[in-house]
């Protein structure tokens, strides 16, 4: 087989991330006794996959998006009295309950572990939030290991995240290893800015 190291982003890859989302921001808003329905599903959606891009491409930091994303909802929505840090923070606990996988992930990794290849989790997700749902998931016993950009110090799609990811992989070669993800500007950038092969994981037909 060519490939012996295979690098997996997380959400929406592996993790079925929208499933999680929503039943953190149902579990969230209740305890908080705020209304919560689609429309506010939507705009937080919105608000929260412009500030993921931005963190991509380097133009904020984690702690500014995780500080300002309830903060720019609450005030968009006109509600007021809500601590958007604690809101935050409330809210991945509950997501870190979100261990629900994609179809087929699960025995995709299982059919690719049977073959002999090394399974990397590759996530610029929140760590504790991203360790708490792998570990408890179906997939977790095939991965070799998990990187997380928190902990890293770069994020996907920089080059120095794949530099620290290949440092830290024993053996490593670039030639024998591919990048899958759903992520154009992240994951498939990423694996272009480092030399290696990739592959674009379009569930939804984009």
């Amino acid at each position: 087989m060519k490939y012996q190291t295979v690098l997996l982003d997380a959400d929406n890859t592996l993790m079925d991330f929208a499933d999680a989302e929503h039943q953190a921001l149902v579990r969230t808003f209740l305890e908080h006794n705020i209304h919560f329905d689609e429309s506010i599903e939507q705009h937080y959606q919105s608000i929260n996959q412009n500030l993921w891009k931005q963190f991509e491409q380097n133009k904020i930091s984690k702690e500014n998006l995780l500080a300002s994303r309830f903060a720019l909802l609450f005030n968009q929505l006109k509600i007021s009295g809500i601590d958007a840090v604690n809101f935050n923070r409330k809210y991945l606990f509950n997501l870190g309950f979100g261990n629900k996988t994609m179809p087929h992930a699960q025995e995709t990794c299982h059919l690719l572990h049977q073959m002999g290849c090394r399974l990397y989790i590759l996530t610029n997700g929140v760590a504790d939030t991203q360790y708490q749902r792998l570990s408890s998931s179906s997939i977790y016993p095939y991965l070799s290991d998990i990187f997380v950009s928190e902990d890293v110090g770069f994020q996907k799609p920089r080059k120095e995240f794949f530099d620290y990811v290949f440092s830290h992989i024993p053996h490593f070669i670039s030639e024998k290893a591919l990048m899958v993800g759903d992520s154009i500007s992240s994951d498939m950038q990423g694996a272009a800015n480092v030399g290696i092969d990739r592959c674009w994981f379009n569930f939804e037909s984009k």
